[in-house]
């Protein structure tokens, strides 16, 4: 069976020379600081790699990955992140990056206890439980599974409104732009759903 972790540093190796022989700078720059445009708040699925589906180089983005792509007031890593992004690296741009077939998503939607996950699903439940109308409204399984992530997103922007951190930006006049996106396996392409370059039908926040 091949090494991965020696394939993986053999990578870093040949992946480090190009970048040098490109530009001989390029890691001086990177030492010097990071200066990132966006924070992206994705799902830790490895299928879902933010930086690499927008061809993000080192240093554009600042990315906080959790299961489902969640954001919880009591979650105090993530909040820690979004402070910094927003008080100290000054972002201009928050994206919230679901994707369809989401494992996370997809266990709120049974009836599995699954153990200690189950407290993090709680907020998807939420999720479920406050569009419960519309959900139910679907009759084809699949579509619904779709729609219940792209409201998982819709939800998890209207949850960033309410931190101190985004209320306190926008009484200064500093307020970071939101976006919603949802991430398509099938496809390769991101399916903006809120925010700039809406091409969804997906319900306002």
């Amino acid at each position: 069976m091949e090494n991965f972790i020696q394939k993986y540093l053999e990578y870093n190796r040949h992946w480090a020379q190009h970048k040098r022989e490109e530009d001989a700078g390029y890691f001086d720059l990177l030492a010097g600081g990071q200066h990132p445009e966006a924070l992206i708040l994705g799902c830790s699925d490895s299928r879902v790699s933010p930086s690499v589906v927008v061809g993000a180089d080192l240093g554009e983005v600042f990315v906080h990955r959790n299961i489902a792509n969640v954001v919880a007031h009591s979650d105090l890593n993530f909040l820690s992140v979004f402070q910094y992004a927003v008080e100290v690296l000054g972002v201009k741009h928050i994206i919230v990056v679901g994707h369809y077939g989401c494992g996370g998503v997809q266990a709120a939607m049974s009836d599995k206890v699954f153990g200690l996950i189950d407290n993090w699903l709680a907020n998807i439940k939420d999720v479920m439980a406050l569009h419960e109308k519309e959900l139910n409204a679907i009759a084809d399984e699949h579509r619904r599974f779709d729609r219940l992530v792209e409201l998982n997103v819709l939800e998890q922007i209207k949850n960033i409104r309410q931190t101190s951190v985004y209320r306190k930006a926008l009484q200064k006049g500093a307020a970071p732009e939101l976006h919603g996106w949802v991430y398509n396996f099938s496809t390769g392409l991101i399916n903006v759903i809120f925010g700039q370059g809406v091409n969804s039908p997906a319900s306002a926040v």
